[in-house]
């Protein structure tokens, strides 16, 4: 669910080289692009913002692991008509400086939503990819004050995580030890986009899996189904057809007979990394969720 223990570098020089591939994985964004540094109780959150200045906010939360950078595919597109913001997540590699472990799902909601008050956003369309659709999932349950909706790409907590993702974890990094030429049959063959995504946008995760401890996060724990069936926010569920996490089918059944007027749908042939293997897919599948929720609140 989340690191046991705070997390950091194994020394201000890996910190540093980390935070150059970093910047230059964040050049992927369009520009103009603000930063901000949010205080929380559990450490410094980093944001970064970029679209229009009125609208509805969106604010995306990346999978474990990663930052804010995997969202470049859709900075362009969500951002023509909202402001995007997305964070670095507060027990993951990035900019983001924790200070306190964050113990459970109160703990998690809790430093999300007060980086939103401390932004002062309100009506948040919430999107999360793997971990961070977990923290989105946690938040339609322990933090709702906030949110217009969630979007759930591929997420955490729908299912047990089974062996298979781990496997599939270890056969991506041993993968990146092939010639890039090479990578393309294993990210067909393990349904990881991730193998053949720009080399930039790479090199912070592939440091930070060798420099940042711990390394480890539990895996996400299932919400039950009480805690599904208490989500009153719009929902919409993206799964991957060739998901590592999620048996999709299974995944879909349960979001669809739990979650209170949920729109769920397996999208086939794309693995567990959905918004940079399809992002136009994702990019339509969103914006017309977010359209169609505030067209119903403007004639309902």
């Amino acid at each position: 669910m989340t690191r046991t223990a705070v997390g950091r570098f194994v020394s201000d020089e890996a910190r540093e080289r980390f935070l150059k591939a970093y910047e230059e994985a964040m050049s992927l964004w369009p520009e103009p692009r603000e930063e901000f540094d949010v205080e929380t109780r559990f450490g410094v959150v980093h944001v970064h913002r970029a679209g229009v200045e009125r609208g509805e906010p969106i604010v995306l939360l990346h999978g474990h692991g990663a930052n804010s950078s995997n969202w470049y595919p859709q900075i362009e597109a969500f951002g023509e008509h909202h402001p995007v913001y997305a964070i670095d997540t507060i027990d993951d590699p990035g900019r983001s400086v924790q200070h306190t472990v964050v113990k459970d799902s109160r703990d998690n909601a809790a430093w999300v939503n007060e980086v939103l008050e401390r932004l002062g956003l309100d009506r948040v369309h919430l999107v999360g990819l793997s971990y961070g659709g977990w923290l989105t999932l946690n938040q339609a349950v322990y933090g709702a004050e906030r949110l217009a909706s969630v979007t759930l790409l591929d997420p955490g907590g729908l299912q047990k995580v089974p062996l298979r993702f781990l496997a599939g974890t270890i056969g991506g990094l041993f993968a990146m030890l092939f010639p890039r030429r090479c990578r393309p049959w294993f990210a067909r063959v393990l349904a990881n986009h991730a193998l053949i995504a720009p080399a930039r946008l790479m090199a912070p995760i592939v440091l930070s899996s060798r420099t940042y401890r711990p390394s480890y996060r539990p895996a996400a724990r299932p919400f039950t189904d009480e805690e599904l069936g208490s989500i009153r926010v719009p929902a919409l569920v993206l799964l991957a057809g060739r998901s590592m996490l999620l048996s999709p089918e299974k995944a879909l059944r349960r979001a669809s007979a739990l979650i209170p007027g949920v729109r769920a749908e397996i999208v086939p042939g794309i693995g567990h990394g959905l918004p940079l293997e399809a992002p136009e897919l994702v990019n339509t599948r969103v914006l017309r969720f977010i359209d169609s929720e505030a067209r119903s609140r403007f004639t309902g």
